[in-house]
């Protein structure tokens, strides 16, 4: 008799297609299904809330505004029930009878459309498809909802591979509830392990913890009590005997007692709606420590409201330590951010739409009224408005990073540059719309700061007053660079050397070009000006070596571009600088370190070498005698392929036979110490090989024989 007064209505808008669709395509994680039931109830409670302001009479049943969730474990049973503003019969028809209708959306228009709408309902449900989304765990849904401009409770039911809903009225007395709608979800058999209380309480705090209404789950909880225990009877016929001497006493053991009762599972108040100047630097710790599973304290943290074009709330951290995997610094998934839509979580995946991947390490929340998002609420739509966001978020993450670098203590900043360094490194590659916000923060060892390093400022405040440039190198380590034979000019004239030792800086400041107008220049390159010319001078040098410039680039061939009078060395007799435009040493030993690496290119930039000499050397001044005496001379030809090698090696360069190199310094060792110490050591060219004998084998004579 109770389910006589029915009436059976088929789904419109193609039913089985999009209801197919909604199950199996438009979300991609299933247990969103209780976020969207979540958020249903909560704009029902928020419609209430709303509409009571001009009927109080909405409010009389004098019923307290919450969630409640109870769940049976055993049948695979999810019910909830909120005291909102419930739905008449023909509002069952309209929101749940055509999906995609969406009862929220119609409110909200109304509200646009009179002239009193206040600005405050803040409402979640835009689209109509959440309630669906319970078919992604239910096959049978039921919804009893009883709305207060109605005397009657109604009761919708729908399966999930049915076309068709059935709509009765409840005549049940047991079942009837004040006000608002109780959803009950059978749920699937794969799917029954959702109706765990802890799993739902855990869902609840993941997605709806800031759901302005609270959500009560239905918990097992306990207490302890102490309970008498019966004695042994052994023990007990001793125990009479002890009575003559001392009162007996008990015995009782400790016990839980189980029992099952409603618990609180949300926070209604996120710290981010909150005013900056309410919260306490240790509850934003606390916030930072739940939130991402941290134990530590955060650097530095950022909270903050735009308004404008796009309004949105969000407290930004900058964490301690880097992740320990490898890869994050060129993963952007890292789910540091939480995006959040009217409080209600929607994801932590993204690609890169909030935060480019070098700001990856930044961890935050975002609270947005009117995020473009899609129909199932999991996706970030690109749009004017996502890039508008993004330029504010990255704009604040550099606003805390360069809050830390003026830190009174300055390990601050020595810590995030040691554990995020090379993630603002990326940055000068990846985002040139930044350059400026990013080049302040960058650190680097230099020739006068082989200890701490120092910014590209304090540079530029302690060079000289004639100095243009800012002059770095590139090299594996700090010892390697400051013994370069490139800086012996520079350090003669005390001017301050960057040592670009990471093999991403190198990379990271061609990308830069300039700092406060100052371009920055390798002192491995050729051509390098160090604002000291003397031409007159020069063409005087040039006179003397220039033939024994084309006499050594004859020697070499191919090997260099060209043989040129340094200006860079004092103390070295040659060096071998890079070309303009080609790869430097430590790029070089980079690229052939890439296993995927084009050897074409990589021979083309390589055979742009300068050969540079410095005429003041002795050894270059005897080479210059033997190129004016006897240019064919095979020990000063000799001399040269060895100073060549040696440039190639005390310029950061690979020699390409090692072998060789090292036979022809045994050979120079030999002629220098030949007949010292008593020995005459013959020495024998390379280039010489020695006729072989075979040797004669002579057995050994026997003890007493005849010696022949």
């Amino acid at each position: 008799m109770m389910r006589q007064a029915f009436q059976l209505k088929n789904i419109s808008t193609k039913p089985s297609r999009l209801m197919d669709l909604i199950v199996n395509s438009l979300y991609s994680n299933k247990e969103v299904f209780l976020r969207e039931l979540v958020s249903n109830a909560s704009d029902a409670l928020d419609k209430l809330r709303f509409l009571s302001v001009t009927e109080p009479d909405l409010l009389k049943d004098a019923v307290d505004l919450d969630i409640r969730i109870q769940t049976d474990k055993d049948n695979g049973i999810i019910t909830i029930t909120d005291t909102g503003i419930g739905m008449t019969r023909q509002e069952l028809v309209d929101c749940l009878g055509t999906i995609a209708q969406s009862g929220t959306a119609k409110f909200l228009k109304a509200l646009k459309e009179s002239k009193d709408a206040g600005a405050d309902s803040n409402l979640i449900g835009q689209f109509g498809v959440g309630f669906y989304s319970a078919f992604l765990v239910s096959e049978r849904v039921e919804v009893s909802t009883k709305s207060p401009k109605s005397d009657k409770q109604y009761v919708w039911e729908g399966e999930a591979n049915s076309s068709s809903y059935t709509i009765r009225e409840e005549t049940d007395p047991s079942k009837h509830i004040p006000r608002g709608t109780r959803l009950t979800l059978y749920l699937k058999r794969d799917d029954k392990g959702f109706a765990h209380p802890e799993r739902i309480q855990r869902l609840v705090q993941n997605y709806s913890q800031f759901v302005s209404f609270p959500i009560y789950t239905w918990q097992e909880k306990g207490y302890t009590k102490e309970v008498e225990v019966d004695e042994d009877p052994a023990e007990a016929k001793k125990d009479d005997q002890d009575e003559k001497t001392e009162p007996k006493k008990k015995k009782t053991k400790t016990v839980v007692e189980k029992y099952w009762d409603w618990e609180l599972t949300n926070e209604t108040q996120p710290l981010w709606l909150r005013n900056p100047k309410e919260v306490t630097t240790e509850e934003y710790n606390e916030f930072h420590k739940k939130t991402f599973n941290e134990y530590l304290e955060p650097l530095a943290s950022s909270h903050f409201t735009t308004e404008g074009e796009v309004e949105f709330r969000s407290v930004l951290y900058v964490p301690s330590i880097a992740p320990t995997a490898k890869d994050d610094i060129v993963n952007p998934k890292t789910k540091n951010i939480r995006l959040y839509v009217k409080r209600v979580f929607i994801s932590d995946d993204f690609d890169g739409e909030l935060f480019p991947r070098y700001l990856s390490f930044i961890k935050g929340v975002v609270d947005s009224n009117d995020l473009p998002l899609n129909v199932s609420r999991e996706i970030l739509q690109e749009s004017r408005i996502v890039r508008i966001m993004r330029k504010r978020l990255v704009r604040k993450a550099f606003d805390m990073i360069l809050g830390i670098t003026m830190s009174e203590n300055r390990d601050d900043y020595a810590r995030f540059w040691e554990n995020f360094g090379k993630h603002l490194k990326l940055g000068c590659i990846e985002d040139r719309e930044n350059h400026k916000r990013i080049a302040p923060l960058l650190r680097f060892f230099s020739s006068q700061s082989e200890e701490d390093m120092i910014s590209f400022d304090e540079y530029v405040e302690n060079m000289k007053p004639d100095q243009k440039d800012i002059y770095y190198i590139a090299a594996d380590s700090v010892t390697s660079a400051k013994n370069a034979p490139f800086l012996e000019k520079l350090v003669e004239k005390d001017i301050e050397v960057l040592f670009l030792v990471d093999p991403i800086d190198e990379v990271a400041i061609q990308n830069l070009k300039s700092y406060k107008e100052k371009n920055f220049v390798d002192i491995s390159k050729e051509d390098l000006d160090l604002g000291d010319k003397n031409e007159e001078k020069e063409k005087e040098i040039k006179q003397e070596f220039g033939q024994t410039c084309e006499w050594i680039k004859k020697r070499l061939g191919d090997k260099v571009a060209s043989v040129q009078i340094s200006s860079r060395l004092s103390t070295s007799p040659c060096v071998l600088a890079s070309g303009k435009f080609g790869w430097s040493a430590n790029m070089e030993r980079l690229m052939k370190a890439q296993t995927v690496g084009d050897t074409s290119s990589l021979e083309f930039m390589r055979s742009r070498r300068v050969f540079e000499i410095n005429p003041d050397h002795p050894i270059i001044q005897t080479l210059n005698a033997a190129c004016k005496s006897n240019p064919n001379d095979e020990e000063a030809l000799r001399a040269v392929d060895l100073l060549y090698d040696a440039a190639l090696v005390s310029s950061g360069f690979t020699p390409e036979s090692p072998a060789q190199l090292g036979g022809k310094i045994y050979e120079m060792m030999g002629m220098a110490l030949s007949g010292r110490w008593g020995t005459s050591a013959q020495v024998v060219p390379p280039s010489h090989v020695p006729e072989t004998f075979e040797a004669e084998v002579v057995e050994p004579a026997e003890a007493g024989s005849p010696k022949l």
